[in-house]
This record gives structure tokens, sequence and C-alpha cells, in this order.
């Protein structure tokens, strides 16, 4: 036991000096780093210090470069507004110096047709000058002439002045003739209508004498009357409907009609101009065929085929006329049946050309 008690005591001495030496190593090393920790400390602390210092700096030169780039974005966009209306005016420049360049190019074109224009109207007013003037020394010319016209015609004024005197007293002789003409004219008129008066009333005369013979040989008829101055057949006595031929009876009934104008027209003398007019009537029914188109073909028809009959007969022509009054002159304004018929017709009269 005292063996392993001085060998455990001899071990415990030996093992501390070397931890002393071991702890004053590390002392010593922890000392050395914190020497080390504190001048580093203090070296960055001054690095920091000039840091914040440089970094102050630099956020200066940043604050700095942001407003000169804000006036450079302003002064950019301000450029590129500028830009845009300096583009703007000049496209309105350009289309103004188009538009100039063509106002040019036609006020040039209308100051060549102007000059053009100004020079033919300078070679005409020329020729006009020497115009007016050949003109004037006509004008002069003809003066000279007049005035030598006008001497001579005062000279014949005076003439005629005298002729006038003269002729005055033979028109006052020639008044008083004209007066007696003037009466013995008024007397020969007078004369002249009694003669046409006396003239009418033979003719009518034998008118009445004509119409009388005509009533004794067709008798009293509904459908042969007298109206007024006109012997009326109604057309139903000479003609079919529609037809412009006359038939057997019609013509025997015309035969007797013109014997008798043929026998009162022998009493009528010479100078009395007569003749016979034969009148052609339609109704209002119009008629449309390829003979006759209208009722005016149809009534003119008619009339010149009692017209040819009575030239047959022996009547001169120079003493007959024939018109087609279609039914433009209608006895009976009515519509009846009974108004047709009287209205279709043909009307002799015996009349003075």
């Amino acid at each position: 036991m005292a063996l392993a008690t001085r060998s455990s005591r001899r071990s415990s001495i030996d093992i501390w000096p070397g931890f002393v030496d071991a702890l004053a190593q590390l002392l010593m090393v922890i000392i050395f780093i914190l020497l080390v920790f504190t001048a580093g400390q203090f070296y960055l602390g001054i690095a920091l210090s000039g840091r914040d210092q440089a970094l102050q700096k630099l956020q200066q030169q940043v604050d700095q470069l942001a407003n000169l780039l804000a006036l450079e974005r302003r002064a950019s966009e301000e450029l590129r507004s500028g830009n845009l209306t300096l583009a703007s005016q000049l496209n309105s420049a350009l289309a103004e110096r188009d538009q100039l360049k063509a106002d040019l190019e036609a006020k040039s074109t209308a100051l060549a047709q102007q000059q053009e224009n100004a020079a033919a109207r300078s070679n005409e007013l020329e020729a006009r000058a020497e115009s007016a003037e050949k003109a004037l020394t006509a004008e002069k010319e003809i003066s000279r002439q007049a005035l030598a016209r006008v001497d001579e015609l005062n000279a014949q004024i005076a003439t005629l002045r005298d002729q006038l005197s003269r002729i005055a007293a033979a028109l006052e002789a020639s008044e008083a003739k004209t007066k007696e003409q003037q009466g013995q004219i008024v007397e020969l008129g007078k004369r002249l209508n009694l003669a046409l008066v006396n003239k009418v009333e033979e003719l009518a005369r034998y008118r009445s004498e004509f119409f009388g013979r005509l009533r004794n040989i067709l008798g009293d008829r509904p459908d042969i009357r007298i109206v007024g101055d006109r012997f009326v057949f109604q057309s139903e006595v000479l003609f079919a409907p529609g037809s412009a031929e006359l038939g057997e009876d019609a013509k025997k009934q015309l035969a007797q009609v013109i014997a008798a104008l043929k026998e009162v027209s022998a009493k009528i003398p010479p100078d009395i101009s007569w003749i016979l007019q034969v009148d052609g009537h339609t109704d209002r029914r119009p008629i449309s065929t390829a003979q006759f188109p209208s009722n005016w073909e149809l009534s003119t028809a008619r009339a010149m085929s009692v017209v040819r009959f009575a030239i047959e007969q022996g009547i001169p022509p120079s003493r007959l006329a024939a018109a087609g009054f279609a039914d433009q002159q209608p006895l009976d304004p009515g519509t009846s049946e009974d108004a047709y018929r009287r209205n279709r017709r043909i009307e002799l009269k015996l009349t003075e050309r």
C-alpha cells in the first residue's frame, strides 16, 4: 500500500508542471489571439469608418447621378416631344411646300397663258387701232361727203317745199273730188246691198220652190224632213249600217230629188252662184274598220256618194259640194237609240257660194 501511495504521489508531481506549462502556453495563445482580435477590431473599425464615409460619398454620388439621370430623362422626353413637334411641323412644312410648289406651277402656267393672251390681245388691239384709224379716216371722208350731201339736200328740200305747196293745192282739189266720189260709192254700196238682198231673196224663192217640189215628190215621211234651210234624209233611207254605198231604193229616192233640182235650177238666173251642199253626219258611237277608221271618214264618204250620184244624174260638179261632220253637230244630244237615229243623216242645202 505504501508503494502504491508513493507511486501515485510521484505521478501527480510529474503532471502538474506540464499542466502549468500548457496552461501558460494556452494563456499566451489566448492573449495573442485577444491582441490580434483587438488589433483586428481596431483596424476593422478604422476600415469600417472609412467604408461608411466612402459609402456616404458613393450615396451622394448616386443621388447626384439619379438627379442627373432624372434631368436627362426629362430632357430626353422634352427632346422627344420636341422631335415629334418638329416632325409634325416638318411634315406640315413639306406639305405646305408641295402645295406652294403646285400653286407656283399653276400660277406660272396661268401667268404664261395670261402672257400669251395679253400678247394676242395686244396684237388684236393694235389691229383694231389700225382698223379704227382707217375707219376714222373713212368717217372723215364720209363726213365731208355728208356735208356736201346736206347742202345738196337743202337745195332739194327747198325745191320739194315748192312742189309740196303745189301738191297741197292739188290735194285740196282732189279732196273735193274724193268727197263727191265717196258719195257715189255709198250710193253704189246701197245699190249693191239691195242687189245682194234681191239675189238672196231670189235664191230663197228658188230654194222654197225646190223644197216644195221635194215635199210633193217624197210626201210626208218621218225619215225625210225639212229643218230650216236644209232637206234632211235619215241615213237608213240611203245607206246600210256602216256602209257608204247607195242602194237601188236610195238611188230612186235621190233621182227624184235630182230631177227636182234640175227642174228648179233651169229657172235660176246665171248670175246667181248657187251650189247644192251635201253634208254627212253620224251618231256618237265610234266606228273603226279598215275602210272607215273613224266617223269622219264614214260621214265624208256618204256625202261623196250622194255627190257622185248627182254628177251621174247630170248636175254640174261646179254646183256641188260635199262635207263630213262625223258626230260633231248632233240634232239630239241624247244617248237613246231614237237620238242616234236622228243624228245619222244626210243634209241637202241649196245655198250660195
